[in-house]
């Protein structure tokens, strides 16, 4: 039972901080927050994701990439370009390395997408990426129960792509369709996201892309934004105005599939 709670554990802070910080902060700056809790938010996101850190500013680009050219040959990680997750993920490895070089080489870039160059370098190196594997391969040679476990090995060393992996090959592939004007392929595969934290609303994200609540729908439901509205009313973040409410309007609701 401790391997599966450090497991699951890990997936859920890995994801937390990956949709949150990477995604509705960095990506599309969905709120607001103080430059003390951008700064411990990049740290804690650092810690939890430990061995597959993704540089916020490299990931923030190649997500905007996404959006603007979603499901075409410039979309970096549509399912419909590879024959299958393996060859889309190496591909999208290729472009992420090379964001991440001129992020680290330079201050160019968006400026509106948080940097810390000295933890972005040090989150970056192999000596600290194989010292979270040892750590990970550690805890299970002192409480995994029996060899079987450490199938679940592997999964700590790339914890964020692999969450990339399903919510770009799954929300693009499987599940159902509200909004069909958002010119791309993108579907809405659990109407609870239970799995990824809301990540698996992609055909509701791509249809309002700056909206924090994924969920659009009475039965959907996105667990990350009650997480948002708890932070909003503690002050560690604040959500735009428009945003504030994360409901959709009157016409969404009633014509979800216009």
């Amino acid at each position: 039972m401790v391997i599966a709670a450090f497991f699951i554990g890990h997936w859920f802070l890995s994801l937390f901080f990956q949709t949150v910080f990477h995604h509705r902060y960095a990506s599309h700056g969905m709120f607001t927050m103080s430059r003390f809790w951008e700064r411990t938010f990049y740290l804690v996101s650092f810690v939890v994701q430990g061995s597959s850190f993704l540089n916020p500013r490299a990931y923030a680009i190649m997500h905007r990439a996404h959006h603007a050219h979603s499901d075409t040959e410039l979309d970096p990680h549509s399912p419909h370009r590879f024959p299958h997750v393996f060859a889309m993920m190496a591909d999208t490895f290729k472009t992420y390395r090379r964001l991440v070089e001129e992020s680290l080489g330079s201050d160019a870039g968006p400026a509106d997408t948080p940097r810390w160059p000295a933890l972005d370098r040090l989150a970056d190196s192999w000596f600290v990426r194989i010292g979270f594997m040892g750590l990970y391969t550690g805890f299970y040679v002192a409480f995994a129960p029996s060899p079987w476990w450490f199938v679940l090995l592997p999964v700590h060393f790339v914890m964020g792509p692999v969450h990339g992996a399903i919510v770009n090959w799954c929300g693009h592939k499987y599940g159902y369709v509200n909004y069909r004007e958002t010119n791309d392929r993108s579907r809405n595969t659990l109407p609870i996201d239970f799995l990824t934290l809301g990540e698996l609303f992609q055909n509701n994200h791509h249809k309002f892309p700056r909206q924090p609540n994924f969920a659009r729908r009475r039965f959907e439901f996105d667990p990350t934004w009650p997480m948002l509205r708890l932070m909003h009313a503690l002050g560690v973040l604040r959500l735009r105005p428009s945003a504030a409410s994360g409901q959709a309007t009157a016409s969404q609701r009633a014509n979800p599939a216009a």
